[in-house]
């Protein structure tokens, strides 16, 4: 900048000129820019490709020994955090629970603003998967979130202030979410939905960046066959489902709730869509069929929104086997010829490469076992194993619901020529509903009385085989594994790559580690604090190389479950060589003893089960078996808390934190029995 004298005055970094400067040159071009040093981190995948593979060699396989902590941020949350943060010029955006945004000076650690969209802290039930938000996207000046409750909202990138909002919702009856990040181009935000768990239909929508004008919306699967198709597509879609099954009063589902992908060359924006709703097919659609476009990735123009192909990876989805998972764009030499491919390895544990300029299959190995397929045919249809779909009859699902790969980034090394992806297996038993009835909270229908409709029942059976967690390097070409390292639980976080030979990924049990990108040897860890399953980012700030993860334990597996005993606040972690900040203090998860002397009588127990599972489960899982994640298990709580749980479901003290208020919904006859069986579980696993 310049004062009438023409005299040049250095902008004061971190100042509002500065950003202002800084965050309004982020544009398309710029983004493809970057991609030659990767000093910033500007966009979710770092690059359009989402390659999340920096090519910063600064922190090294020779050094990373020597990185160390410079500082600390706290994000104020007790919920998940799955965002990646993102840097431009040292200003630091990053997103929490609650679609709360952050703005950080990574120059010194500290805080320049925050944005709270005042979601309805009552409403935190009407989502699947908790209260999450995996981060935000930067344009010209502007700082674009998805706020939980389905808002787009832009934000002035210097000041915080809220620009424009919109209601991306088009049904407000439904439960639709926001959990993913937005992905802007081309002047263009794209932003999907969730919501499939309670019966919603699928739609991604683009809007313009500048007024917050919608500029095109495509759904994901067809709507009532009775009134006129949207487009083509849908028309085409509607022909692969059983209108018997009136799947349109459940939506359909295909929610795209999370990974977009922009190829600026092909024009082409490539969306993720996910799980049928219901998930049972012999619900939805009791003919069966592939079920379009459930669990594909699909190819749309850039500029219209138009479709252009799709590529189905589990026709006729069955098993909530989404292919939400991040995707990434890469260009590799198979059999001597150069391609330019979809790299995806979505919830159904199968690795897929595709070409991504006509969606032609050209290979699909498992990358974990599997029990509902046995391969992919030449054609790239799954070769099924028919017990999988036997109705009415309990199937131990490999990969369960919680998928061989959920929405924990992966990263591509285009030096080792290696994917980094975290894989998982979490044991689910499901058992196809009989008599299914949309938003019946009938016993034993798993989170119905806060809104789910899946028409199955889960674990009638106890599943057979174990969880694990690990992080596999897995060659896209050979369609094999490299390397692998082995973790004490599942639910571990996202990957980074860069030039410098390196793998970052944080773990269930509350690390941060390093590995040879090549070898997969284990360089460097650190812990922090609680559970990481957040992908970390890397950037260059006047001419050192930081990396900053953001942590704080959670998601679906997370509410439940955990693998470390310590938790504390959501927090992002900022290394680089030769930091020597000090830990923050870890604190030791409290846990009670377990429930003793709440009154009850035995013959409620089995009702209380039946009860339990449908509104308390999702959330705290099996008292006493279970630990808790980032809510209580009630198998641990205080004899008192049990006995006046009253005070606590209807209206009570937690709402502000996301405890829904089920009057109503329950009846004080139906709490005598819940209290029966959280007590008779108790009493039933305690040593003798």
């Amino acid at each position: 900048m310049t004062l009438g004298g023409g005299a040049a005055v250095a902008q004061t970094k971190g100042s509002p000129e500065h950003i202002k400067s800084a965050v309004g040159a982020v544009d398309s071009a710029s983004i493809k820019a970057n991609t030659a040093t990767s000093k910033d981190w500007p966009t979710y995948g770092l690059d359009y490709a989402e390659t999340r593979f920096s090519k910063l060699d600064q922190i090294n396989a020779s050094n990373v020994k020597d990185i160390g902590l410079m500082w600390t941020y706290s994000l104020e949350s007790i919920r998940g955090v799955e965002a990646t943060p993102l840097v431009v010029d040292g200003i630091m955006y990053v997103s929490a629970p609650w679609s709360i945004v952050h703005a950080v000076d990574t120059r010194t650690g500290k805080r320049l603003w925050t944005f709270d969209p005042g979601v309805d802290r009552e409403k935190g039930y009407r989502g699947c998967c908790d209260v999450v938000n995996r981060g935000v996207a930067l344009y010209k000046g502007k700082v674009f979130v998805g706020a939980y409750d389905g808002r787009l909202i832009a934000i002035d990138a210097a000041s915080g202030q809220k620009v424009w909002e919109k209601d991306t919702i088009t049904d407000r009856k439904m439960s639709y979410t926001i959990t993913g990040a937005p992905r802007v181009f081309n002047g263009k935000v794209v932003i999907g939905n969730g919501g499939a768990e309670y019966g919603v239909r699928g739609y991604v929508t683009a809007y313009d960046a500048e007024t917050g004008d919608q500029k095109w919306r495509w759904f994901t699967v067809p709507g009532d066959p009775s009134k006129p198709f949207e487009d083509g597509s849908m028309e085409a879609a509607a022909k692969t489902w059983d209108p018997a099954g009136k799947y349109w009063v459940s939506g359909g589902g295909g929610t795209a709730w999370d990974t977009i992908t922009f190829d600026p060359d092909l024009n082409m924006v490539y969306i993720g869509t996910g799980n049928g709703s219901p998930w049972n097919r012999n619900i939805r659609s009791p003919a069966g069929g592939d079920n379009l476009y459930l669990g594909s990735i699909v190819a749309l123009n850039a500029e219209t929104g138009k479709y252009i192909w799709h590529y189905q990876e589990t026709p006729g989805d069955n098993w909530d086997y989404t292919s939400t998972q991040p995707m990434i764009l890469a260009d590799i030499t198979i059999d001597n010829q150069p391609r330019k491919v979809v790299l995806h390895a979505p919830k159904n544990g199968f690795f897929f490469v595709i070409d991504r300029t006509n969606g032609k299959y050209i290979s699909a190995k498992n990358f974990v076992d599997v029990n509902w397929a046995t391969g992919y045919d030449a054609s790239g249809r799954p070769i099924e194993v028919p017990e999988a779909r036997t109705p009415d009859k309990s199937f131990d699902s490999i990969p369960g619901p919680f998928g061989a790969h959920n929405w924990h980034p992966m990263s591509f090394n285009p030096q080792t020529g290696l994917v980094y992806l975290p894989a998982q297996g979490v044991p689910l038993n499901l058992t196809g509903e009989k008599k299914f009835v949309q938003n019946d909270p009938g016993p034993f229908k798993y989170a119905a009385t806060t809104g789910w409709n899946i028409g199955f029942t889960l674990n009638t059976e106890p599943p057979k085989n174990l969880p694990f967690g690990r992080l596999i390097a897995w060659d896209p070409v050979k369609q094999k594994e490299a390397w692998r390292a082995e973790y004490v639980a599942p639910w571990n976080g996202g990957t980074l790559t860069t030039a410098g030979n390196l793998v970052f990924q944080g773990t269930a049990d509350g690390r941060f580690v390093a590995y040879n990108a090549k070898t997969g040897e284990k360089l460097w860890e650190t812990p922090v604090g609680t559970g990481a399953v957040a992908a970390p980012s890397t950037y260059e700030v006047d001419g050192k190389q930081y990396v900053s993860i953001a942590v704080g334990w959670g998601g679906v597996f997370g509410i439940t479950q955990r693998a470390t005993d310590r938790e504390g606040p959501g927090t992002v972690y900022t290394f680089a060589v030769g930091g020597k900040a000090p830990l923050p203090a870890f604190t030791k998860y409290q846990i009670g003893n377990l429930l003793k002397g709440v009154k009850y009588d035995p013959k409620d127990v089995p009702d209380g089960t039946a009860i339990y599972v449908s509104a308390c489960a999702s959330c705290h899982g099996v008292p006493g078996v279970d630990k808790g994640g980032n809510v209580p298990n009630l198998g641990y709580s205080a004899p008192e808390t049990i006995t006046n749980l009253k005070d606590i479901v209807f209206g009570g003290p937690f709402k502000d934190k996301g405890m829904p208020d089920f009057t109503g919904k329950l009846t004080e006859a139906d709490l005598t029995k819940i209290q029966a069986f959280i007590q008779g579980t108790a009493d039933a696993i305690r040593p003798k």
